[in-house]
C-alpha cells in the first residue's frame, strides 16, 4: 500500500494534535469541526502525495518543463498534479471563504506544503505561490478582489512575484523596470526586464516596478497587477540544476498594462514585505518536506543494504549520521510550526486591528504578534534551508556510490535542495533580516517564558539551555560593549545561530512536556549545539581587532 505523507508522519501528527491549531481556529472564530474538516483535507492531500504525486515525480524531474515558441509547458506529470490539487479544492487554502477559499490558517496550510514538497519539490513552487493571492487579498482594491480571488481559489489563474532583474537581484531598491501612467487610458504601462521569475508563465503577476520617475531607491516603487498579452514576452526559461517542474522565466515587457495595488511608492517597504515574509515560510516548510524525504530515503536504503555482515543502520558512524539527521528534521520542523502560529495569530488580531471600533487590546496583540512574526521567519527560512541542505549532503553519504547515481531519489533531493538557501532571499540575507531582532532580544522572553513554564524532563535540561541564552546575552554584550559596526556585521551570523540554538533547546524542551518520548531528540540537538554556541562566543570574545585582521590576512592569501 502506498504511504499517506501525513499519517505516516508522527512528528507532523504531533505538531497537528498539540492544540495550536486547535486554539487557532477558536482564536478566528472558527468551530472544533474546522479541525476535523482540516484533519480529512490532510490524509487526502498525504494519500495523494504518496500514491500519485510522488511516483510521477522522477518523471517530471526528467523532462522538466519546456519552451518552445514563446510558451512555457508543463511535464505531463505536473499537468496531472495540478488537475488532482484542484479537484481537491487545495488551491485557494488561505483565502477567505467568501472568495471561494478554505480560509484555513498559515499552520494547516504550512502543513499542506511540507507533504507536497516531500513528493516533490519542483511542484510546491507552482502551488506554493498562494502568497501571490493573499497580497492582492490584504492590499487591492475591492474590484480588484472581487475578480480575481475566485479564480484563484478554484485554480482557474495561479500567481507569480515578478521582482528580481538581472541587476537586482537581493537588492530591490535597485529595481530599474518602469510604470507609466497613461491617463488617457486610466492604467499603467510597465517596461523592462524580470529575470527568474518562479512560474513566470502564471495568468497573475504581481510586478514590482518604478512609478516615481528620477528616483533611485525603494520609496520610487509601487506593485503592480500583470496579465499575459502580447506586450509580455516570455524571453526564455532556466536550464536548472533542479526543481526542473518548477520554470524558472525571463520576461520582457513593453508597455504592458498593469492595475496599481494599494499605494504608490510602497511597493517594496510594504507590499512586498508582506509578500517576501510568507513566501520565505513557504520555503521553510518546503526545506523540510525534501529533508524529510532524504532522510527516508537513507533509513530504507541503510536498512536493506549488507555490509560486513550487518545492516548499513547498525554500523555506528552511519547510525550516528541518521541520527543527526533526525534530530535536525524534528528541530526545523518544529521551528517552521512555532513561526507559524505567530503568523496566524498575527493574521487574526491584524483583522481586530483594522476594525473601525478596534480595541487597545487588538492593536497592542497585533504589533506583539507580528514582531514575533518577524522576528521568526528570517530565523526558520535560515536554519530549514541550510538543515536541508546538510540532510540531502548525508543521505547521498548513506547511498555510498549510489547515492550519486541518478536512478537514486537523493540524487533529486540534493539537486533541488540547493536553491532553498538561495530564493526568496539567500541565508546571508536572512542573517541581515533576523539580526535586528536578535539585538532587540525581540525572542529572549519566549525562551524564558518556555523555561519557566515547563517541567524539567531530566536533570540538568533546562540549565543547559539557560546556559545557550546567557552566553548569546555575552556575545551581544561584548558586541555592543566593541562598537565597531564592521565587527557587528561580521559577528552577525554567529549571533544568530546562537539565538537559534537556544530558542529551539526550549522549544524542544516545551515538546517534551507534550510527549516525554521526545527528550531524546532535545538531549541529542542540546549535544549537538551547544559547543557550537560556545564557539560562537569564544569567536566573538576575541574582539574586532583581532577577529578583522584575521578576516583581511586570510583573503589576502
Amino acid at each position: 500500500m502506498a504511504d499517506n505523507f501525513f499519517l505516516d508522519n508522527q512528528d507532523l501528527q504531533f505538531h497537528f494534535r498539540t492544540g495550536w491549531l486547535a486554539s487557532l481556529l477558536t482564536e478566528s472564530g472558527r468551530t472544533e469541526d474546522t479541525l476535523e474538516q482540516c484533519r480529512q483535507l490532510l490524509e487526502k492531500l498525504g494519500a495523494l502525495c504518496g500514491e500519485k504525486i510522488a511516483p510521477r515525480a522522477i518523471e517530471v524531474d526528467r523532462l522538466g518543463a519546456t519552451f518552445a515558441d514563446g510558451k512555457v509547458t508543463y511535464a505531463p506529470g505536473t499537468s496531472e498534479n495540478l488537475r488532482d490539487l484542484r479537484d481537491l479544492g487545495l488551491m485557494g487554502v488561505t483565502l477567505p471563504r467568501q472568495y471561494g477559499g478554505l480560509e484555513l490558517p498559515c499552520t494547516a496550510y504550512s502543513m499542506m506544503t511540507e507533504m507536497v514538497s516531500r513528493a516533490d519539490a519542483s511542484l510546491q513552487n507552482l502551488i506554493g505561490l498562494q502568497a501571490i493571492a493573499e497580497t492582492i487579498c490584504r492590499f487591492a482594491s475591492d474590484e480588484q478582489k472581487q475578480r480575481l480571488l475566485p479564480k484563484f481559489a478554484t485554480g482557474e489563474v495561479d500567481g507569480a512575484m515578478a521582482l528580481t532583474e538581472p541587476e537586482a537581484g537581493s537588492d530591490l531598491q535597485s529595481v530599474q523596470t518602469t510604470a507609466t501612467y497613461d491617463a488617457e487610458h486610466d492604467r499603467w504601462l510597465l517596461n523592462g526586464k524580470k529575470r527568474f521569475i518562479t512560474n513566470g508563465c502564471a495568468k497573475v503577476m504581481l510586478v514590482l516596478a518604478r512609478s516615481e520617475e528620477g528616483t533611485r531607491d525603494g520609496r520610487g516603487l509601487s506593485m503592480f497587477i500583470l496579465e499575459p498579452g502580447p506586450e509580455v514576452t516570455i524571453n526564455s526559461i532556466e536550464d536548472k540544476m533542479g526543481i526542473h517542474g518548477s520554470p524558472t522565466c525571463e520576461l520582457i515587457f513593453q508597455n504592458a498594462p498593469a492595475e496599481l495595488v494599494g499605494q504608490r511608492r510602497r511597493g517594496l517597504t510594504r507590499y512586498v514585505m508582506s509578500l517576501m515574509n510568507g513566501a520565505r515560510l513557504a520555503i521553510s516548510s518546503q526545506a523540510v518536506g525534501i529533508a524529510e524525504a532524504a532522510f527516508r530515503a537513507a533509513w530504507e536504503y541503510t536498512q536493506e543494504r549488507q555490509q560486513f555482515g550487518k545492516c548499513l543502520a547498525e554500523i555506528i558512524p552511519v547510525r550516528e549520521m541518521l541520527t543527526r539527521i533526525k534530530t535536525e528534521i524534528l528541530a526545523g520542523r518544529t521551528l517552521v510550526y512555532e513561526t507559524c502560529r505567530y503568523v496566524d495569530l498575527r493574521n487574526i488580531w491584524a483583522r481586530r486591528a483594522e476594525a473601525p471600533d478596534a480595541s487597545p487590546e487588538a492593536i497592542a496583540n497585533e504589533k506583539k504578534f507580528a514582531a514575533l512574526a518577524d522576528a521568526l521567519t528570517p530565523v526558520s527560512k535560515y536554519f530549514c534551508t541550510e538543515m536541508c541542505n546538510q540532510v540531502c549532503y548525508d543521505a547521498i553519504q548513506c547511498h555510498g556510490g549510489k547515492g550519486y547515481m541518478r536512478d537514486k531519489l537523493p540524487e533529486r533531493y540534493y539537486r533541488d535542495a540547493r536553491i532553498t538557501n538561495i530564493y526568496e532571499g539567500t541565508s546571508q540575507m536572512q542573517v541581515i533580516a533576523a539580526i535586528a531582532g536578535v539585538r532587540k532580544r525581540a525572542l529572549v522572553p519566549l525562551i524564558a517564558e518556555i523555561l519557566a513554564s515547563t517541567a524539567e524532563p531530566a536533570p540538568g535540561i533546562k540549565a543547559q539551555i539557560q546556559q545557550a541564552a546567557d552566553w548569546l546575552e555575552q556575545g551581544l554584550a561584548a558586541v555592543e560593549a566593541d562598537g565597531s559596526t564592521e565587527f557587528a556585521e561580521l559577528t552577525s551570523r554567529r549571533l544568530v545561530r546562537m539565538q537559534t540554538i537556544a530558542l529551539l533547546g526550549a522549544l524542544l524542551l516545551r515538546g517534551t512536556d507534550l510527549d516525554p518520548a521526545r527528550l531524546p531528540a532535545l538531549q541529542r540537538f542540546l549535544a549537538e549545539h551547544l559547543p557550537e554556541a560556545k564557539m560562537h562566543l569564544e569567536t566573538i570574545k576575541l574582539g574586532s581587532a583581532p577577529f578583522l585582521a584575521q578576516t583581511q590576512e586570510l583573503l589576502s592569501l
